[in-house]
């Protein structure tokens, strides 16, 4: 027995969370950002709102989250009467931490001639706040259907608002917060690395800041990145994004070259997600053994919450996974 995991030494784990699966009556969820052992043996692979979409389609009793808190809690919203696990509860967000609730209620009170429409990167207790959620890619469609002169909060996200401001010419006020791992892409070393292969491709996140958003030559959500790498004239890609999407694309085009974006050491290991990085098989057979760490969630915040999120499936649910921002 492993005295630090209480997991029994020499098991399979791949065949003992295959075996749990079934046990469970479970679904296991994989964001594009996990590690690629965890990515290939989750039931469905994407984006945080496609994943919890999905797994409430499923007659699983239980969802196994492998993504961060923010995602598994989304899980739980669309599906309160399954077991929500998350193997490691410490797997938190940079943009869910930046936006405490309270003072997010602060500032809109401060603001009350605004609505506020929320990046779905927060906590349930933001999303109730908020009057609207949005991806990446459904942000578009959501803001054309909002009249010019309603005046808007845009958060958690400063860069994916001021993204949607100068692309679209609207004035929002932005609540300052940003993503570690797309603020640690490098200009300089993105130069570097264009310089190396004339010709290729950058697609970039829109979380990513300015000086990396302007180089890129698509821009969009994961999926969309994903969708993008298929379809891109060239063979080689630049991309501008957590690292472990590249799996998916090896998988989907081998014959094709994709390349991480460096960070200010010119390397791309800074922008491997710090808290997606703490799922493991490990913690994962854990949870789905014990059902814990378990997502519980007062139903009136739930409710609450949902009302955002529902509100943006009706203006937008035809984008939702499809990442359609676009190309510049």
């Amino acid at each position: 027995m492993n005295a630090i995991t209480g997991i029994p030494q020499g098991i399979d784990l791949r065949a003992e969370i295959d075996r749990l699966r079934k046990e469970r009556n479970a679904v296991i969820l994989g964001h594009y950002y996990q590690k690629p052992e965890i990515q290939d043996l989750s039931d469905f692979v994407g984006d945080s709102l496609e994943l919890s979409r999905k797994a409430a389609e499923t007659d699983a009793d239980v969802i196994a989250f492998c993504g961060v808190r923010f995602m598994a809690e989304t899980a739980k919203i669309l599906s309160p009467e399954k077991i929500v696990v998350l193997p490691d509860m410490d797997a938190g967000c940079s943009l869910e931490d930046s936006c405490p609730p309270a003072q997010f209620k602060a500032f809109r009170e401060a603001h009350p001639d605004h609505i506020a429409l929320s990046y779905i990167n927060c906590s349930a207790e933001v999303k109730a706040l908020s009057d609207i959620i949005v991806t990446s890619s459904s942000a578009e469609k959501i803001l054309a259907q909002i009249p010019n002169d309603q005046k808007i909060i845009f958060g958690p996200d400063k860069h994916l608002g001021g993204y949607l401001k100068r692309k679209l010419g609207r004035d929002m006020l932005l609540w300052p917060g940003v993503c570690i791992v797309h603020e640690a892409f490098s200009e300089t070393e993105l130069l570097k690395l264009k310089a190396q292969h004339p010709g290729a491709p950058v697609a970039a996140h829109p979380e990513c800041p300015p000086h990396i958003v302007d180089h890129a030559d698509y821009i969009g959500s994961t999926s969309g990145i994903l969708e993008f790498s298929k379809t891109m004239p060239g063979d080689t890609l630049i991309v501008a994004t957590e690292p472990h999407i590249i799996h998916q694309m090896q998988k989907a085009v081998p014959e094709k070259n994709f390349i991480g974006a460096p960070g200010a050491d010119g390397n791309c290991n800074c922008n491997i997600c710090p808290y997606m990085a703490l799922n493991t098989m490990e913690k994962l057979y854990l949870a789905l053994r014990d059902l814990q760490p378990r997502i519980e969630m007062e139903e009136g915040l739930r409710l609450a919450a949902k009302k955002s999120l529902d509100r943006m499936l009706e203006m937008a649910s035809g984008t939702v996974g499809q990442g359609d921002l676009g190309t510049r």
